[in-house]
């Protein structure tokens, strides 16, 4: 049987469960071994499910007209991901969502979910929660897009998610934060060399 001790982990810092309705709520969700570069999620297809990162590395993103990624997020260990609107809303998927290492998830279905938040007032908090938190997530890059050059996106990255910058490709952080491949290596050299000179 899977160790589910991770999730009860995560949510027991968001909401206080008993035993038992930690035993129901985390044998909803399913154990899932994902290889590197495989989809979870693709454009036209309903995203089925919601996604815990055990262990590993995804990224989400869509294709411009032109044929350019733009990356919309990235999960690493004990975050969550999947293309919310088609999760949420069940309609076909905009966004691919793939992972960048070999990764262990647990996944939920959209119906099992439901199950849950109709069983428990408590579980439904739990996802108002997670809820909340993506939303807030997602304001937050919005805000620093429109307020903040390229460099200090960069610093923010570094400072508050300095395991992400470490562990993805850095076509895939620079796409993230709205600038060239070659200019995110110029500001990581730049900084280097500034680490020299103290």
């Amino acid at each position: 049987m899977f160790d589910y001790s991770k999730l009860k982990d995560h949510i027991s810092k968001r909401q206080n469960l008993s035993a038992d309705e930690a035993e129901e709520f985390c044998t909803s969700f399913s154990f899932v071994r994902v290889k590197k570069r495989q989809f979870i999620v693709q454009p036209e297809f309903v995203a089925k499910y919601r996604f815990f990162v055990i262990e590993g590395s995804f990224r989400a993103y869509v294709i411009g007209d032109g044929g350019e990624e733009h990356t919309i997020q990235f999960a690493i260990d004990d975050w969550w991901i999947t293309d919310y609107n088609s999760y949420i809303f069940q309609q076909p998927a905009s966004m691919f969502v793939m992972a960048l290492e070999d990764s262990l998830v647990l996944q939920i279905s959209f119906d099992a979910e439901r199950m849950l938040k109709k069983a428990s007032h408590t579980y439904e908090t739990i996802f108002r929660i997670l809820a909340e938190h993506t939303a807030a997530h997602m304001a937050r890059r919005v805000i620093l897009n429109l307020t903040k050059t390229a460099e200090q996106r960069f610093e923010f990255m570094l400072e508050k998610y300095p395991d992400i910058v470490n562990r993805v490709p850095q076509y895939a952080l620079a796409s993230y934060l709205g600038m060239t491949t070659e200019y995110l290596s110029k500001l990581r050299k730049r900084r280097v060399n500034a680490k020299k000179l103290i």
